[in-house]
């Protein structure tokens, strides 16, 4: 971004050097202004020559090889090892024990249980009602209206308008205009050419290349293995032998039966609303009377009592007795035989070939052809025609017309109408009627149907089944599962890593230096007298400055002039 940011200022220092006159060659970046006016006068300008520049450069030859990489494959081989698995085997041994058979028992009881009896009875009850009586009554209202009254006025209003004056004036306005001036000149550049000449050249590379060599060896292994020894084996176990115990106890059985009583429970308590008496009012909104309702309460009522039967049960204490068993426990010790699988170590030897790979170098030599690029000058000439534009101040003058305004203010007046209403009040009177309700008590009865419940005595009879255990002793046959080892021979497969060797290909860049020759471009100004060396300005092109420094490459002096000017050209 800083190089791209170094242009703009680069061609803006340019134009400020340039002075008045442009030069149009290379888009004016190379300026032909000599040792002041002289080279104008005399129509040399100045010329450009190459100079061929020495440059290393190292170029990249890409170039295959052969080579070798050791990798490592997976082989596989048989192997015989012993193994030794469990079997599983089914044994049975007799085990005498004592179990207690159910005996079940079929009893019967009496009992007794109350059965309720509904009755359904009806009774007369009177009871008072308010009901509303209505009468219509008339009566004369007095109420006042408000009645518009409408009156027209007249008021004169005066205001202010700015009124618009116009005025048209004349000026003169001197200017001055660049005006251009082009004058068409004509140059020769020389310059130098490079022609690059290709030549095919040889050369014997020697490289060396690793040669895999494989070699077998043998070698004796020892490895142990064990081996399975069966050792038979006595041993006292202790068991816990269970002998049932017959004996009696009494116990107590909590019993009892139903009995039925009667009792008298109070009624529940009712929340009833009760409304109070309404009343009629006057609306002189709407002209008539309405009807408010009196207020709602809520009032509790303890409603008759009623009798009740309920059951209660009446607990009893029977002694019993009955017949248990315990269960005594003793230990006793047996001599048990048994099998033990004991494993050996043994010693074994077998022989083992590996085989080894080893890298041996070996020389080689091969012939690489490759170009070589050598530059050849050749110089040329061409005729640059170029034009120079001078720009000529020239004095003109116009006339201008412009138009002024000016506000000017002008009194005015007019009337406006305009209405006024008035409110009035007015009396006025009207008949309303309107409605009394009265509420007079009426009496009325009415039968109510209630039921009474009556617990009768019944007698049940229960059968019942009675459960007692009975000892009784048997003999059965347990199995139980012995692992008895087994020796067999199996083949499994054992995994090697060998080492193979595997060519492949590499590219490798080989770098060569080659010298080049670099044209480079020199500006240098024409030939001009001692005379008007003396007297130019020592005012410079930017390009010129800037190759000032490589100019004495291929020229005679330092400022490019074959006359031997050395003082204030400007070069």
């Amino acid at each position: 971004m800083r190089r791209l940011f170094i242009v703009p200022v680069l061609v803006a220092l340019l134009a400020a050097m340039s002075g008045r006159v442009a030069s149009a060659a290379y888009c004016g970046a190379v300026s032909y202004d000599n040792c002041g006016g002289c080279a104008e006068g005399s129509g040399e300008v100045a010329a450009t020559h190459t100079v061929m520049k020495t440059v290393r450069k190292t170029v990249y030859e890409q170039r295959t090889e052969q080579r070798t990489r050791t990798e490592y494959q997976n082989v596989q081989e048989d192997k015989v090892i012993n193994v030794t698995r469990m079997v599983p085997e089914t044994r049975y041994r007799t085990v005498n024990s004592t179990i207690r058979k159910p005996v079940y028992e079929t009893k019967t009881r009496n009992y007794t249980v109350m059965r309720p009896v509904h009755q359904t009875h009806t009774k007369t009850i009177t009871y008072n009602v308010s009901r509303p009586v209505y009468e219509t009554r008339t009566r004369e209202v007095n109420y006042t209206v408000m009645k518009p009254v409408y009156q027209t006025c007249e008021k004169v209003i005066n205001y202010t308008v700015q009124r618009p004056v116009y005025e048209t004036h004349e000026k003169v306005i001197n200017y001055t205009v660049m005006k251009p001036v082009h004058e068409t000149c004509e140059k020769v550049i020389n310059y130098t050419v490079q022609r690059q000449v290709w030549e095919n050249r040889e050369k014997v590379v020697n490289y060396t290349v690793m040669k895999p060599v494989q070699e077998t060896h043998e070698h004796v292994v020892n490895y142990t293995v064990m081996v399975p020894v069966q050792e038979q084996r006595t041993r006292n176990v202790v068991k816990t032998v269970t002998t049932p115990v017959n004996y009696t106890k009494e116990i107590t059985v909590n019993g009892g039966s139903w009995s039925t009583v009667t009792e008298e429970v109070a009624g529940p308590v009712v929340r009833k609303t009760v409304r109070e008496q309404g009343s009629w009012a006057y609306d002189p909104c709407t002209c008539k009377c309405v009807y408010t309702p009196g207020e709602c309460r809520v009032e509790c009522v303890q409603c008759p009592p009623k009798t009740i039967c309920k059951k209660v049960w009446v607990p009893s204490c029977e002694t019993k007795t009955i017949n248990c068993v315990r269960y005594e426990k003793s230990c006793v010790t047996e001599c048990v035989p048994y099998t033990v699988c004991k494993m050996v170590p043994e010693c074994r030897t077998k022989t083992v070939q590996h085989t080894t790979c080893k890298m041996v170098p070996e020389c080689h030599s091969k012939t690489v052809c490759y170009k070589v690029c050598t530059t050849v000058c050749e110089p040329k000439s061409k005729v640059c025609t170029y034009t120079t534009c001078k720009m000529v101040p020239e004095c003109r003058s116009k006339t201008c017309t412009y138009t002024t305004c000016r506000m000017v203010c002008e009194p005015r007046s007019k009337t406006c109408t305009y209405t006024t209403c008035k409110m009035v009040p007015e009396c006025r009177t009207k008949t309303v009627c309107y409605k009394v309700c009265n509420m007079v008590c009426e009496q009325r009865t009415k039968d109510i149907c209630y039921t009474t419940c009556t617990m009768v005595p019944e007698c049940k009879t229960q059968s019942y089944t009675v459960c007692s255990f009975v000892c009784e002793n048997v003999c059965k046959q347990v199995p139980y599962t012995v692992c008895v080892p087994v020796c067999e021979q199996k083949t499994i497969k054992v995994c090697k890593r060998v080492p193979v060797c595997v060519p492949y290909e590499v590219t490798v860049c080989v770098p060569t230096v080659v010298c080049e020759q670099v044209p480079v471009e020199v500006c240098c100004p024409a030939p001009v007298c001692n005379a008007c060396c003396e007297s130019a300005a020592p005012r410079t092109g930017l390009l010129r400055r800037i190759f000032s420094r490589i100019g004495s490459i291929g020229a005679s002096n330092n400022c490019g002039c074959s006359t031997g000017c050395n003082s204030g050209c400007g070069c």
